[in-house]
C-alpha cells in the first residue's frame, strides 16, 4: 500500500482508548443499553448466588476489622443494573444491614425498581468507610493498544470504527515508560501490548476515596513474566466473543495487568496482596465440596439443595474458569481480612 492510500484508509481512526471510550460509554454506547451487560456476558454475580454471599461475609469481616462503626460503606464499581450490591444487602444479617450504606458506581441510568436504599452515582463516594468492591471494572477501563513495527519499534495501534487497524506514532512519554516498567515488548514485528496505565490511575483513584476499610479487584488479568504475547484485546455479543470492534455493537475488553494496578497507590497500607479468586472464596467458605452422601438418605430435599450449591460454588471457584480470575486487595488502615 502506497503512503497516500495508507493515509486514505486511515481516515477517521484514533487510538483504542479513545475509541473504546466512545463505544463503550458515549451517547448510545454498549453501556448505555437498557439490557446491561448481563445481556451479553455471565460473570460471577449472575452465575451464582454464592458470589454475592461470599462478598457479603467480607464486608462482615470488614466491620469487624473497623469496630463496627456506626455506618459500612459497601460501593459496587461499574455496578451493571445493580446486581451486585442489592444481593449483597439482602445477604447481611439484620444487625449489620440497618448501619450499611449501599453505592452502586455506573454511567449507565439508574434502572427502575432498584431498592431505594442504594444511591446511584457516577463515580465513587468522596469518603468510604467500609468495602469498595470493584467487579470486572477495571478491564472495561479503555487502554490503548501497542505494537511492535519492522523496525522492532512500538507503536500505537489506531482503529477505525469498523475495526480496521493501522499503525500510528511511536509510543512516548508516560506510556512508553509504563510499557518498559511492565510490558516490555521484544524488538518482534507483531508483538502487542495493552498500555494498562488509564487502570492504574482509575484504580488509585477509587482506593483514595477509601479512608478505613478495604478495596478489591476482581478481574481476568494477568502479571509480569506471564503477559500474553500479543494482548488480550477482544469483543463480546450475547455471549460469545467475537473481534472487537468499536461501533457501539459490543463489549471491548481487555485483561489487566493487576500487578502494575496494585503498584499504583501512593503509600499505601498495609500492602497490597494479589490472590486467584478460587483462594478468596475457598477463604470466605465458598469451597465446592460436595455434601455428604448421608444426607441423601436423611433429608433428601437438603442433599439436592447442597448438591446443586457444590456445583455452583465449583464454577466460581473452577481454576480454569471464574476461579482463576485476580482479585487485587488493598487494606486501608485495617488488616487484610482475608490474611
Amino acid at each position: 500500500m502506497t503512503d497516500e492510500a495508507a493515509a486514505r484508509s486511515g481516515r477517521g481512526q484514533r487510538g483504542w482508548r479513545r475509541a473504546a471510550q466512545e463505544a463503550l460509554y458515549g451517547p448510545g454506547g454498549f453501556y448505555r443499553r437498557p439490557e446491561g451487560p448481563a445481556g451479553h456476558f455471565r460473570t460471577s454475580v449472575h452465575a451464582s448466588p454464592l458470589f454475592a454471599h461470599a462478598v457479603a461475609r467480607l464486608l462482615r469481616r470488614v466491620d469487624e476489622a473497623l469496630g463496627r462503626p456506626d455506618t459500612l460503606d459497601f460501593v459496587d464499581m461499574g455496578a451493571g443494573r445493580g446486581e451486585l450490591v442489592t444481593a449483597v444487602l439482602a445477604a447481611l444479617p439484620a444487625g449489620v444491614a440497618a448501619r450499611a450504606r449501599g453505592y452502586a458506581v455506573e454511567l449507565a441510568a439508574r434502572p427502575a425498581g432498584l431498592d431505594e436504599r442504594i444511591t446511584w452515582l457516577s463515580a465513587p463516594p468522596k469518603a468510604v468507610t467500609g468495602l469498595l468492591f470493584a467487579n470486572e471494572w477495571l478491564d472495561n477501563v479503555p487502554v490503548d493498544v501497542a505494537e511492535v513495527d519492522p523496525a522492532g519499534v512500538p507503536r500505537l495501534v489506531l482503529v477505525a470504527a469498523d475495526g480496521t487497524e493501522r499503525l500510528g506514532e511511536p509510543v512516548s512519554g508516560a506510556d512508553a515508560d509504563w510499557l518498559a516498567r511492565w510490558w516490555p515488548l521484544p524488538a518482534e514485528q507483531g508483538l502487542r501490548a495493552e498500555i494498562g496505565r488509564p487502570r492504574d490511575l482509575a484504580w488509585a483513584a477509587a482506593v483514595e476515596r477509601v479512608e478505613r476499610g478495604l478495596a478489591v479487584a476482581v478481574d481476568y488479568a494477568h502479571t509480569a513474566g506471564a503477559r500474553p504475547p500479543f494482548g488480550t484485546l477482544t469483543g463480546f455479543r450475547e455471549g460469545h466473543g467475537t473481534a472487537p470492534v468499536p461501533d457501539g455493537s459490543c463489549d471491548i475488553t481487555a485483561h489487566v495487568a493487576l500487578d502494575a494496578c496494585a503498584a499504583a497507590p501512593a503509600e499505601a497500607s498495609p500492602p497490597a496482596r494479589l490472590l486467584t479468586q478460587r483462594d478468596a472464596l475457598h477463604a470466605l467458605d465458598i469451597t465446592g465440596a460436595r455434601p455428604p452422601l448421608t444426607l441423601a438418605s436423611t433429608d433428601p430435599a437438603a442433599y439436592m439443595r447442597a448438591l446443586a450449591s457444590a456445583g455452583e460454588a465449583a464454577e466460581l471457584t473452577a481454576p480454569d474458569g471464574l476461579g482463576g480470575f485476580g482479585w487485587l486487595l488493598q487494606p486501608v488502615g485495617v488488616p487484610d481480612p482475608l490474611a
